[in-house]
């Protein structure tokens, strides 16, 4: 049996999640079988600059921190259900990478 599944990629995680709630939605009306969200590991890319400009004055540091939330959904493979799928509005900032695999 083949299923379809859905990557999402997002640093906002309010935009992941009301992504995925969409595709619950989807797999509800068409009853298709869906294993997920399943919530994969964030990735925290961390940077430190230090405030001043030059060498000068004392050693203070500005931290940044950018976090990817990532969520995986396994969706049976149904002609219907996949189109809406690709129907869904994508926010700005949100990664889908949906890919056909055998379970």
């Amino acid at each position: 049996m083949q299923k379809a599944r859905i990557k999402l990629a997002s640093v906002d995680i309010d935009k992941l999640n009301q992504t995925c709630t969409f595709i619950k939605d989807i797999s509800d009306k068409t009853g298709v079988e869906m294993r997920g969200p399943i919530p994969l590991p964030t990735k925290r890319l961390k940077l430190a600059t230090r405030r001043a400009p030059n060498g000068r004055g004392s050693a203070t540091w500005e931290r940044y921190e950018m976090r990817v939330h990532k969520r995986l959904i396994d969706l049976g493979l149904d002609e219907r259900a996949l189109r809406l799928v690709m129907r869904i509005p994508v926010p700005e900032g949100l990664n889908i990478e949906i890919e056909m695999i055998d379970a």
